[in-house]
Parts: C-alpha cells; sequence; structure tokens
C-alpha cells in the first residue's frame, strides 16, 4: 500500500512539476512563446500557431482560411481554438491546454512503460527484460526533455499530433484495439504521416488482445481495424467539410505534405534539395522520398515481427529524419520512447557519439540560421549543413537501437555467443 500511495504522489509531483515549470516560463518569460513560435527547428508551415491564428482569424470573419495559403493545417483546430479566448489578451487559457496535452501525452507514456511490452512481449521475452525504468522516470524523461518543453512553449500544434499517437500506443498495449485505431485516426487526420504506423499498431494490437475478445485469424483482425480507422477518418473529414462548407482543405492540409509545395526551411532534408530541383523532375524525386520513407515500414514489420513496438518506435525515429516537415517535436517524440528500451542500452556501441553530435546540432543549428538569414554572413548551404548533421544523429541512434535489439534477439537464439564480440565479414 505504500508503495503504491509513493507511485501515486510522486506521480502527482511529477505532473505537478512539469506544469509549475511551464506555466513559469510562459508567464515569466512573455516573450518567449513568441520567440520560440518563430523558430524553424519548432514550427513548420503544417504546425506553426502563427500560422494557425491567421486561419483562426479568417475563420472568425467568415472568410475560407484556405483562401491565402498560409494555414495548411486541419479545419478542427478551428472550432477548438476559437472556443478559447484570445492569445493575445487572455493566453493562459491557451498555455493551460498545451500544458494538459503534454500531462496527457506523458500518461500515455507511463501506461506504455509499464506494461513492459518493450521487454516482453507475446513473441519474445528478453533475458535482458527485468532491467528497466519505471513509467515515472520514462514520463520525467519525457516532461523534461528541453525539445519537448520548447515545442510546448512554442506552441506547435504537433502535441496533438504526439498526444494521439501515444494514446493509440497505450491502447494497444492495454488490449483496447478499438480504442487504439480511432487515435490513431486523429493522429492522421492532423499530420498524415502516422497512416504509416498502421501495420505495426495492428500487429501490436493481435499481439495483445484480451482472451475473452480474442479473433484468432490475423487477416480478419487487420481488416477489422483497417476499417475502424476509414471510418473514423470518414466521420472526421465529414466533420471538416461541415466546419469549412467544402473540400478545399484536403489540397491545402494533405495535398500541401503530398507535392511539399511550400519550402519554408525546416531541420529535415527535403526543403533544400526541392528548392535547387529542375521543375521537371520534382514529381519523380517527389515518388522517390515518398517511397523512401514508406519503404521502412513492410521491412520492419516483418524482420522485427516479434517486437511491434520495437517497429513503432524505429518508425517514429526514422520519421523525424524524413518527413517532408520535420520538427525537434518529432525528435522529442522518438526520444521519449527510446528509454523504454534501457535492457538494450550496454548492447548499443554509439551512445556517446549520438550525444555528442545531437548537442553540436542543437546548438549549432540556431547560429547558422542567424548567420544565414540576419547577419547575412552565411548561405543556406549553412543551415542545410547543419541539418545534415542534425540527421545524421538521430539515423545513428535508430541504427544503433535497431543493432541492439536485434542483437538481444540473437543472443536467444544462440546463448553460446552471449557476451562475443561479432564481425560482418
Amino acid at each position: 500500500m505504500n508503495g503504491g500511495k509513493l507511485t501515486v504522489g510522486g506521480t502527482a509531483g511529477l505532473y505537478i512539476g512539469a506544469a509549475v515549470l511551464r506555466l513559469a516560463l510562459f508567464t515569466l518569460f512573455p516573450g518567449l512563446p513568441d520567440l520560440l513560435t518563430g523558430r524553424v527547428e519548432i514550427s513548420t508551415p503544417v504546425t506553426s500557431f502563427k500560422r494557425l491564428q491567421e486561419g483562426l482569424f479568417l475563420y472568425n470573419h467568415n472568410v475560407s482560411p484556405y483562401d491565402g495559403g498560409v494555414y495548411h493545417q486541419s479545419p478542427l483546430f478551428l472550432p477548438l481554438f476559437s472556443l478559447l479566448p484570445s492569445s493575445l489578451t487572455l493566453p493562459i487559457f491557451t498555455y493551460l491546454l498545451y500544458v494538459g496535452v503534454d500531462l496527457l501525452s506523458a500518461h500515455a507514456l507511463m501506461q506504455i512503460a509499464d506494461s513492459g511490452e518493450a521487454g516482453s512481449s507475446a513473441l519474445f521475452k528478453s533475458p535482458r527484460r527485468e532491467k528497466r525504468w519505471s513509467g515515472l522516470v520514462v514520463a520525467a524523461v519525457y516532461l523534461f526533455n528541453p525539445f519537448t518543453i520548447a515545442t510546448c512553449i512554442g506552441r506547435s500544434t504537433s502535441v496533438f499530433t504526439t498526444c494521439a499517437i501515444l494514446h493509440a500506443i497505450a491502447k494497444a498495449v492495454s488490449g483496447a484495439p478499438f480504442s487504439s485505431m480511432v487515435a490513431l485516426s486523429f493522429a492522421a487526420y492532423l499530420s498524415m504521416y502516422p497512416l504509416l504506423l498502421l501495420p505495426p499498431l495492428i500487429l501490436l494490437c493481435y499481439d495483445r488482445q484480451l482472451p475473452g475478445a480474442a479473433i484468432k485469424s490475423a487477416v480478419q483482425f487487420a481488416w477489422k481495424n483497417v476499417l475502424v480507422v476509414t471510418g473514423v477518418l470518414f466521420a472526421l473529414f465529414q466533420m471538416s467539410y461541415l466546419v469549412t462548407g467544402s473540400w478545399e482543405f484536403v489540397p491545402s492540409t494533405y495535398g500541401v505534405q503530398l507535392t511539399l509545395s511550400d519550402l519554408t526551411p525546416n531541420v529535415g532534408l527535403w526543403w533544400y534539395f526541392f528548392i535547387e530541383m529542375f521543375d521537371s523532375f520534382r514529381s519523380f524525386f517527389l515518388a522517390v522520398f515518398w517511397l523512401h520513407l514508406s519503404s521502412y515500414v513492410g521491412g520492419l514489420c516483418v524482420r522485427i515481427r516479434t517486437q511491434p513496438l520495437v517497429v513503432l518506435t524505429l518508425l517514429l525515429g526514422i520519421f523525424a529524419i524524413f518527413k517532408p516537415y520535420p520538427s525537434i517535436s518529432d525528435t522529442s517524440l522518438f526520444l521519449a520512447l527510446v528509454p523504454l528500451y534501457r535492457h538494450v542500452f550496454p548492447l548499443m556501441r554509439y551512445t556517446f557519439v549520438v550525444a555528442a553530435v545531437v548537442i553540436y546540432a542543437t546548438f549549432l543549428g540556431p547560429a547558422f540560421y542567424y548567420l544565414w538569414i540576419y547577419a547575412g554572413s552565411g548561405n543556406a548551404n549553412f543551415f542545410y549543413a547543419i541539418t545534415l548533421v542534425w540527421g545524421l544523429g538521430q539515423s545513428l541512434l535508430v541504427c544503433d537501437l535497431t543493432f541492439a535489439v536485434l542483437r538481444d534477439e540473437w543472443e536467444v537464439e544462440r546463448p553460446e555467443m552471449v557476451g562475443k564480440d561479432i564481425r560482418q565479414i
């Protein structure tokens, strides 16, 4: 009983501490939210709070928010934020909304950690599974990650997508496939790319079915969940049509991600490449980039079928590198799931290099952007070069985590090789 009380007290203390820190940054530094909102590392054309405000102004004045070519976010954000007082006169309500969404994300992450799915899935049990952090520690790492805090203070709408993805995974590990599919549908509606998480999420739901409601046929189970996602997305699109009065939001919200029509700089790899691209080759390379992004889904689902949560984690890391409009919010989501694999940390080989590269890029990124945009002593190559380093650091972490998970799996199959070095010949 004391342990339970301690856990409840620790959880409440963690949430209160995280909320107080965020509210203190909001109120003590009133210029900080607007400063961070304008940072390309935090806000992208499809997640910017400043663009949301422009769309909201048009919406409240009975003008289509998609007419100006500035607003590229989901229509349902408009009635949600129109219910809140103006962020200029009474910003506290907007602040509370973002803080609450962060706490909901942490709660879902805590459920995922406490389920033990990372080290002990239905088809694989790691011999190191006892070595893991509690959900409280994992949630604390997420809530006090500087990337998470900066995203919250910058009021990027990506926090809603993060919350939906984490709840989809949390519901899956708790044996609630319907709720998981509904949460994933909301994430896909908000940002489109989470739809690629559907195959591994279905596998996770299938493995974690409750005994009384289990469906033995994997194909039947998959189709059932695909229909749920399709139905929820259809309902969300219909609601969006009622809000905007037209289907204009489809090309403005999802078409801009498919065609990369807005080439605002960000921490990703696409924008500079397509600035330099000849128009005659643009469609071909768009198809190549999207094919590259989606090609990881099938391979990982087949190779690491026994650990679908690992597949979801690795895919989120890959999306943080290769999606069209990434930000540090995507990196914070990936880094939130990495501590779940405490048991394979000893098998990772490049943790120091990864940490050094990520910190290096974190500090030099804003400096290079300043040299390019404000000082005029650099050019776009300065900033793009540091985004390549940023992508390299995340790629190393994804590869290193993949190696550690596969090595852990291999040692179960080959016990005589435990502790021995391996070399590829």
